[in-house]
C-alpha cells in the first residue's frame, strides 16, 4: 500500500519560527502535487491543496507543502527519511514518514483508514451505532488511528458512492452490515459491481449455513445461502458466531486512486458475529498487509470511584517526562468508570508503559480495579471464584442489574448462590427478615433496612459476602429528606457488616447502573480478597 497524507500533527511555523529549529508542518489531501526526484535539490510548489506521497517500487517522491512560506517556491538539499532497512519495492512499514527541507520537516503516516458503517436504522436513530467506538477503539490499540467514519442508509447509491469516495482518498477501508440474505443487504453485491468482480459461492461459507440449520433441525430458506456469497479472488474470513462471512478485498492498484493500493473489508453488522470476526480474523490480516514499522504498546487501566478531572490532576505531572519522551496518556469516562490508556511506539515502549503504569498506580492504585477489557463484574467474579468465596444479593431500587451483571460473567454459578429482589416491604420481610419495626421507624430507604437486608440474605443463603441495595430511582418518590437518587448499599462480611450512602440523581437506567457500579466497587475494597484483584 501506499502512504497518504493526514490533518497536521502541529502547527505549522509562521514567520517569527527559529531557523534552526525543526518544525513538523501539515499535509492536506487534495488536487495539484509537484513532483521531484530524490537528488541534492528538489523543486516544492507551495501554497497549493496538495498531498504528499511516496512510491514504494522507485526512489520518486510527489511532495508539496499544504500552506505558503511566503514564497512561490522552495527549493533545498531534501532528504527522505525512511525506516530503517527499507528498499524500493518492498512494502512500507506503518509508523511515520519524514521529509527534510532543510530545517523544515514534514512527517506524515502510512495508513489513511475509513470506516464506513451501513444501516437505515442507524440513520433513524433506531439502534446505536457501536461498531464506531468499538472498532475505533481496536484500531487505535493495534497503533492505527481511523481517520474518518461515516453512516450511511441501506441504498444502492449511498453504499456506492461513499466505498467510491473511500477508495479515492484511504488506503484500508472498513465496512460494516448489509452481507446478510435480505432485500436490503447490499454491501456485498454493490462491491462486486463498483469492482468489476463476479460473485462466487465459498463452498466453506455454505457448509456452515448448512451445519448452522441442521443441528438445529430447522428447514433452511433458500435465499439464505447468498451470504455464502463472495466477489472474485477475495480473502473469506469465515463466521463462527453466525452465517454471513466477512469478506477482505485487495486491490494493487486501486482503480479509484493513481499509483496507489488498498485493502477493503467488509464486516457483518451484528455486533456479536463482528466482535470475534474481527478480533480472530481482521487483526492477523492487518499485522500481515499493514506491519508496524516498530514496537507499539498500549495499556489500559480501569478505574472506580474517580472522575477523570481527578484523575488527571493526581498523575498529570507524574506522568509529564514520559509524555515528553513519546508516551501518550488518553482518558475515557463512561458511567460510572474512568479508562486511563497509555501508548508508546518503538523500543523503549515496554520500558515508559511500565514505568507510567507504576507510577498511575501509586498515585490512585485503590481506584483501579483492572486492565484492558476487564469489567468490574469480570473482576469480581474472578477474584471470589480465587479466594473460594460466594456472594448473594438483596436488591430493591436495582432491580436484579447487580445479578444481571455478573450472570454475564461466565463462571458466576460457581460464586454467586442467590439474588433476590425484595422490592415490597413485605417481601423484605418474608425472605430478609428485616424487622416490621426497622421500616416503620426509618422507612425502606435507609441505613438500618440496607444492614438487615445484608445481613438477612448473607443468613438466609450461608454465603460468604451479602450486598444490598435500597433506594429512590425516581422520578418520583422523593423527599426533602431523601430525594430521587438516595441509595443505601449495604455489604455483609463474616466480620462485619458496612452501609454506605450515595446519591445518584440521574435517569433509572443510569441510576441502576451507577448503583451497581458502587456496590460492587464496596464489595471489592471491603473483602478480604481485594489485594488480589489489586494485584491483577
Amino acid at each position: 500500500m501506499i502512504p497518504q497524507s493526514s490533518p497536521p500533527r502541529k502547527q505549522s511555523p509562521n514567520s517569527t519560527s527559529n531557523p534552526n529549529q525543526p518544525t513538523v508542518l501539515p499535509l492536506l489531501g487534495g488536487e495539484g502535487r509537484g513532483e521531484g526526484e530524490l537528488s541534492s535539490n528538489c523543486i516544492v510548489p507551495v501554497g497549493e491543496r496538495a498531498g504528499v506521497r511516496a512510491n514504494s517500487h522507485s526512489n520518486r517522491i510527489v511532495a508539496a507543502l499544504g500552506v505558503s512560506l511566503g514564497v512561490r517556491t522552495w527549493s533545498s538539499p531534501i532528504r527522505l527519511e525512511h525506516p530503517k532497512g527499507w528498499t524500493p519495492g518492498t512494502p512500507f512499514p506503518q509508523r511515520l514518514w519524514t521529509l527534510d527541507f532543510g530545517f523544515w520537516t514534514l512527517v506524515f503516516p502510512r495508513v489513511t483508514i475509513e470506516l464506513i458503517n451501513t444501516g437505515s436504522e442507524l440513520m433513524l436513530g433506531r439502534i446505536l451505532n457501536t461498531h464506531q467506538q468499538w472498532i475505533c477503539r481496536q484500531m487505535a490499540d493495534l497503533g492505527y488511528t481511523v481517520s474518518r467514519q461515516v453512516a450511511i442508509s441501506d441504498t444502492a447509491t449511498d453504499i456506492e458512492a461513499a466505498i467510491r469516495e473511500a477508495l479515492g482518498r484511504a488506503d484500508l477501508i472498513i465496512t460494516t452490515g448489509g452481507l446478510g440474505p435480505t432485500s436490503d443487504d447490499l454491501t456485498r453485491e454493490m462491491v462486486a459491481k463498483l469492482l468489476g468482480k463476479t460473485l462466487r459461492e465459498d463452498p466453506e461459507a455454505v457448509q456452515n449455513i448448512e451445519r448452522f440449520f441442521e443441528v438445529r433441525q430447522r428447514p433452511m430458506p433458500d435465499r439464505i445461502k447468498t451470504q455464502a456469497l463472495v466477489p472474485e479472488g477475495a480473502i473469506v474470513l469465515q463466521n463462527a458466531h453466525g452465517l454471513a462471512p466477512g469478506v477482505a478485498v485487495e486491490l494493487n492498484p486501486n482503480p479509484f486512486r493513481a499509483g496507489a493500493g488498498a485493502l477493503l473489508i467488509m464486516l457483518p453488522g451484528p455486533p456479536r458475529e463482528l466482535r470475534p470476526m474481527f478480533r480472530e480474523s481482521v487483526i492477523p490480516l492487518l499485522r500481515q498487509k499493514l506491519a508496524a514499522e516498530s514496537v507499539f504498546l498500549s495499556r489500559t487501566l480501569r478505574t472506580v470511584g474517580i472522575g477523570e478531572s481527578v484523575i488527571q490532576e493526581k498523575i498529570a505531572t507524574a506522568l509529564a517526562r514520559l509524555v515528553q519522551s513519546g508516551m501518550d496518556v488518553g482518558y475515557c469516562a463512561s458511567t460510572g468508570q474512568v479508562d486511563i490508556r497509555l501508548a508508546a511506539f518503538g523500543d523503549q515502549s515496554k520500558t515508559l508503559i511500565a514505568e507510567a503504569e507504576q507510577i498511575v498506580r501509586d498515585q490512585i492504585g485503590a481506584h483501579i480495579f483492572g486492565v484492558e477489557e476487564e469489567t468490574l463484574e469480570s473482576v469480581i467474579i474472578h477474584a471470589l471464584t480465587s479466594s473460594g468465596k460466594t456472594l448473594a444479593l438483596a436488591e430493591s431500587c436495582t432491580g436484579g442489574y447487580i445479578a444481571h451483571r455478573l450472570t454475564n460473567v461466565p463462571g458466576a454459578s460457581a460464586v454467586l448462590l442467590a439474588g433476590l429482589v425484595t422490592y415490597s416491604n413485605a417481601v423484605k420481610e418474608k425472605f430478609l427478615g428485616v424487622q416490621s419495626e426497622t421500616l416503620k421507624s426509618h422507612g425502606a430507604v435507609s441505613e438500618p433496612v440496607a444492614l438487615e437486608m445484608a445481613e438477612g440474605a448473607r443468613r438466609e443463603t450461608k454465603a460468604d459476602y451479602a450486598i444490598s441495595v435500597t433506594g429512590i430511582a425516581g422520578p418520583t418518590g422523593g423527599t426533602p429528606d431523601k430525594p430521587v437518587g438516595t441509595v443505601f448499599i449495604g455489604l455483609a462480611t463474616p466480620l462485619k457488616t458496612f452501609v454506605r450512602k450515595y446519591y445518584n440523581p440521574y435517569d433509572r437506567e443510569t441510576f441502576k447502573q451507577v448503583t451497581s457500579h458502587q456496590a460492587l466497587d464496596l464489595l471489592r475494597r471491603k473483602t478480604s480478597f481485594s489485594s488480589s484483584i489489586q494485584s491483577q
